[in-house]
C-alpha cells in the first residue's frame, strides 16, 4: 500500500507562489512515477507535472515555465513549486503515484485546494 498526504494549498493572489508538498511512503518515493494533477470545479481532473524515478518531468503545456516539480530524498516527498499563479490555476491539486509491478497500480492523496482570488 501506498499512502500519499498533501500539504501546502491555500490562497494566493494572481501573480503570488506555493508550494505543494506531497508525503509518501518509502516505497512511492523510489519505485513510483510520481506526480501531480488538478481538478477544477465542473472540469476533469489533469495531469500538471509528474518525476519519474530517474528524475525525468513532464508537465502539461499551460503550466511550463511556471511550476517545477522535484523530489526530496531526504523526507520521501515530491513538491510542486508555483509561480506566477493565474485564475485558472485555481483547483484541488492532487498528488499521484504510479507503480508498475507486473501491471499498473494508482495510488492518490485525498487532495489540497489552491485558490487564485485578487
Amino acid at each position: 500500500q501506498v499512502h500519499l498526504v498533501e500539504s501546502g494549498g491555500g490562497e494566493v493572489q494572481p501573480g503570488g507562489s506555493l508550494r505543494l508538498s506531497c508525503a509518501t511512503s518509502g516505497s512511492a518515493f523510489s519505485a513510483a512515477t510520481l506526480g501531480w494533477y488538478r481538478q477544477a470545479p465542473g472540469k476533469q481532473r489533469e495531469l500538471v507535472a509528474t518525476i519519474t524515478t530517474r528524475d525525468n518531468t513532464n508537465y502539461a503545456d499551460s503550466v511550463k515555465g511556471r511550476f517545477t516539480i522535484s523530489k526530496d530524498s531526504a523526507k520521501n516527498t515530491v513538491d510542486l513549486q508555483m509561480n506566477s499563479l493565474k485564475p485558472d490555476d485555481t483547483a484541488v491539486y492532487y498528488c499521484h503515484a504510479e507503480v508498475v509491478l507486473f501491471k499498473r497500480y494508482d495510488f492518490w492523496g485525498q487532495g489540497t485546494q489552491v485558490t487564485v482570488s485578487s
